[in-house]
């Protein structure tokens, strides 16, 4: 049973099974070689001795003539080349009339499958040379070619058939064979040892992976597989598996910060909740003192649940649970809409609040998303703007986008902080933490839906002078543009 287990799992391996596919297809291939190759070398060796027969029937004619029905040879009997090639011609020879009839046949021809009257007067009827195999009584095969001769002066026809022993032939291919059945097998085996090192060596990569994710756990994540920069299939799915990992690395850390976020936001409300309440436990001596330690710790508590219902909505926004439902909307007129609701919280801060808007600018956007991003953004140039200050909203069109600036002359925000101001629940250093400041989440609202609508924001700022908020957005076309610019007094009249 101890061998059995890793035998089973070695068989049901993926490099097993590539390997026994290879070899597979290394066997089919090498068999359909060797009958290639050797119906090739059939045909080379058939062709060749029917080039030597057509060789032999001209020379056939040359010496054979028909002399009162009977053959005659003529050639020089002197001369032995001349001689030895008769002799030859003669050793597998057939002569015989029109009728079927034999005139003469050498002594090997006698032992071969004759041809029958029919054959014969079916070859002298189309005159084409005919060809084919005869063996012995033993089974030696003999190539013979057989046609039609006639009588230079006479002109009767003769059937006439020569032959050569294909013995040799059928050796040379047995030999053949019979080499090629012996090596075949070791080639099977050379291939399929190289075939399981190339398999190895290709799943190399597949491998890594798998150890790689075996050791990745959640405080793990920057675990990564070095591409092998071959540009092939292996390098997708390295490439692949290392994007899951940041995918799921930024999942992680998108669940720490929530968590941090959560527990970092709520303990302060619940600490405090819990100290009043107990203030007016052990101190309380009236239904008063008892009434203002509820009213605080429901203030609280409303507190507390601002910030969870916040931060669900931006973790299911930054997941992709919150889906935007655009429309075409006039972004100056949302604009316009939103300067004027903020103008009576502006007026009681001192600040002024200015729009240089155009008559209208129509976008895709979700009207609710968009108004929140517009909204925070008033919302902060309002509060962290010091009396006698100004806010100045404008909105420009450009070839392909839209460019939303929300200008203020507030304290402003150092440098150091700057890239983290977009990050949930950051607070800028030395600013009023109070409630009414906010809860930190407005501008990671604020990058999300720029994000989700396929734009962007950013900010500069410089402390002391005030910040820029530049908000940027994908544009449709349409037609041109009346500007409305609103001056200060105008807009301390709405």
């Amino acid at each position: 049973m101890r061998v059995r287990v890793p035998l089973l799992r070695l068989s049901r391996g993926l490099r097993f099974r590539l390997t026994l596919s290879y070899a597979l297809f290394f066997t089919l291939l090498l068999a359909g070689v060797g009958v290639f190759f050797r119906q090739t070398l059939v045909s080379i060796l058939g062709r060749q001795i029917r080039e030597v027969l057509d060789q032999e029937w001209g020379a056939m004619k040359a010496y054979l003539r028909i002399e009162g029905g009977r053959p005659v040879w003529f050639f020089d009997r002197d001369d032995p080349d001349e001689a030895y090639t008769v002799e030859r011609l003669r050793r597998i020879y057939l002569l015989a009339d029109s009728t079927g009839s034999v005139m003469e046949i050498s002594d090997i021809y006698k032992t071969l499958d004759s041809h029958t009257a029919a054959e014969i007067q079916a070859v002298m009827r189309g005159g084409q040379p005919s060809w084919s195999v005869r063996r012995n009584r033993q089974g030696t095969p003999y190539m013979v070619r057989a046609g039609v001769n006639f009588d230079e002066r006479h002109r009767d026809p003769y059937f006439v058939a020569i032959g050569r022993p294909l013995a040799e032939n059928e050796a040379v291919i047995q030999e053949f064979t019979r080499f090629y059945v012996l090596i075949t097998p070791i080639l099977i085996v050379c291939g399929s040892f190289l075939g399981w090192f190339l398999a190895g060596r290709a799943l190399a990569p597949v491998t890594d992976v798998a150890r790689t994710a075996a050791r990745i756990s959640g405080s793990n994540l920057s675990l990564r597989i070095p591409g092998r920069r071959a540009g092939d299939e292996l390098d997708y799915l390295v490439e692949t598996f290392n994007r899951m990992i940041e995918r799921l690395e930024l999942s992680f850390q998108q669940i720490r910060q929530f968590s941090t976020d959560v527990s970092h936001e709520l303990r302060t409300p619940i600490t405090a909740i819990r100290g009043q309440l107990e203030v007016a436990l052990f101190t309380a001596s009236s239904a008063g003192q008892y009434r203002e330690a509820i009213v605080n710790s429901l203030e609280d508590v409303e507190r507390l649940g601002q910030i969870v219902r916040a931060l669900l909505l931006l973790s299911q926004a930054e997941s992709g649970q919150v889906t935007l439902q655009k429309t075409r909307e006039d972004l100056a007129k949302l604009l316009r809409e939103a300067t004027d609701q903020f103008q009576i919280p502006a007026e009681a801060a001192q600040v002024r609040l200015l729009r240089n808007l155009p008559a209208s600018c129509a976008v895709e956007v979700d009207r609710i998303q968009i108004m929140r991003l517009i909204s925070n953004l008033l919302s902060n140039a309002v509060k962290f703007t010091p009396p006698g200050g100004e806010v100045n909203v404008s909105l420009e069109r450009r070839k392909d986008s839209v460019r939303i600036e929300f200008r203020d002359t507030g304290c402003g925000i150092a440098p150091e902080h700057q890239p983290f101001v977009f990050d949930r629940l950051y607070r800028v250093a030395g600013q009023d933490p109070s409630p009414e400041k906010g809860l930190g989440l407005g501008l990671s609202f604020v990058a999300w839906i720029a994000k989700a609508h396929g734009g962007a924001v950013h900010v500069e700022s410089e402390p002391g002078r005030g910040s820029r908020f530049v908000v940027t957005l994908p544009a449709q076309p349409e037609v041109a543009e009346e500007h409305e610019t609103s001056s200060p007094a105008v807009m301390n009249e709405l």
